[in-house]
C-alpha cells in the first residue's frame, strides 16, 4: 500500500501556540497512486489529529478533501487553513493566493508569512440559518447537560458544508464548566443529520468570545478549533451588527487556538464571511516543491 508523506501543520495558533494539529498530504507529491479513502481515515489516527486534508492540483484550482476517522467531511476550516499554509510554504514567496475546490464549490484563500507562521484567510461560503425543531433543541440541550432556560432562546441550526447546532451559554466559566454526554449528543446529532453542537459565550464589545464543539457524530469527542461553525457564528452575530469575533477555542484541551471571522454586510445576498487563522508546520517530509 502506498503511504503519502505527511506534513503536520497547527492550525489558529493563539500567540504563536497551541491551535489544532492537522495532518496535510499533497497528492502530487506522491509516489505511486494516492491513498484510498480507508487510508484517508486511517492517517488522521496514526498521525495523532483529529482532521486530515488531502491537497491535489486539478486544471486551474487546488482540490481539497477533509477527511476524520469517520469519513470525509464536505468542508473543514481549520483544514483549510492547515493546507493554505502548507502551499504558501511551498510557494516560497511571501504572498500566496489560491483558487480552491472544496465541497462542490470553488473559492479563494490566501496566506502570508511572518516570520516561522503563515496567516491564512478564505471565504467558507454561504451560511443557512434557521431556527431548530423543539425536538432538535430539546435533545441537543440535554446531551449538553444544559437545562431548557440555560441557552437562552438564541439557539440555531447553521450551516456551511454541513448543519450544526449554535448554543449560546451566558458565561465563559459556563461554557468550562460543560461536561456533555457525548453518546447522547452522538444520538441526538445523528438523528437530525447535524455535524454537532457549537457552545459559545457572548461576544465582547470588540467581538471576543469563546467556543466549544462537541462531534462525536464524526468521530472528533471535542475539536480543538472549528473553523466552519465560528463562520456560522460570525453570520448569526452580523444581524445584529457584530462585524468581526475572534474565537478563542480548545483551553478544555489545552491547546489554545483562536479563529477570527469577518462580515461584509449585516445579512442578505451581500453578506459575506471572511475565516482566518495563524498556523505554523511544523514537520514535512522532503519532496519536489509545488509550481
Amino acid at each position: 500500500m502506498n503511504t503519502p508523506n505527511v506534513t503536520v501543520v497547527r492550525a489558529c495558533l493563539r500567540g504563536g501556540a497551541g491551535g489544532s494539529p492537522t495532518a496535510v498530504v499533497l497528492e502530487d507529491d506522491a509516489e505511486g497512486p494516492p491513498p484510498g479513502d480507508d487510508e484517508r481515515r486511517r492517517i488522521p489516527l496514526a498521525r495523532g489529529t483529529s482532521h486530515a486534508v488531502y491537497v491535489r492540483h486539478a486544471g486551474d484550482a487546488t482540490e481539497l478533501r477533509f477527511f476524520t476517522a469517520a469519513g470525509e467531511l464536505p468542508a473543514c476550516g481549520h483544514g483549510t487553513v492547515a493546507a493554505l499554509a502548507l502551499l504558501a510554504a511551498r510557494h516560497g514567496g511571501g504572498s500566496y493566493r489560491a483558487v480552491l475546490r472544496a465541497g462542490g464549490r470553488v473559492f479563494t484563500g490566501r496566506a502570508e508569512r511572518a516570520g516561522e507562521l503563515f496567516t491564512a484567510a478564505f471565504d467558507p461560503g454561504p451560511v443557512n440559518l434557521r431556527e431548530p425543531t423543539a425536538q432538535e433543541r430539546a435533545l441537543v440541550l440535554a446531551a449538553l447537560g444544559l437545562g431548557p432556560a440555560e441557552a437562552g432562546p438564541d439557539v440555531r441550526v447553521a450551516g456551511v458544508g454541513r448543519e450544526r447546532v449554535l448554543v449560546p451559554v451566558p458565561t465563559r466559566a459556563a461554557l468550562a464548566a460543560l461536561r456533555p454526554d457525548l453518546d447522547r449528543l452522538k444520538a441526538a446529532c445523528d438523528r437530525f443529520g447535524l455535524l454537532g453542537a457549537y457552545v459559545h459565550s457572548p461576544p465582547s464589545p470588540q467581538g471576543a468570545l469563546a467556543a466549544r464543539m462537541f462531534a462525536p457524530s464524526i468521530g472528533v469527542a471535542e475539536d480543538l478549533a472549528n473553523a466552519n461553525s465560528t463562520a456560522c457564528l460570525a453570520a448569526h452575530l452580523a444581524g445584529r451588527g457584530v462585524q468581526r469575533i475572534a474565537v478563542d477555542m480548545g483551553d478544555a484541551l489545552d491547546s489554545p487556538a483562536t479563529i477570527t471571522a469577518t462580515a461584509t454586510a449585516t445579512a442578505g445576498p451581500d453578506l459575506r464571511i471572511e475565516l482566518g487563522g495563524t498556523a505554523r508546520v511544523l514537520t514535512e517530509h522532503p519532496a519536489r516543491r509545488l509550481p
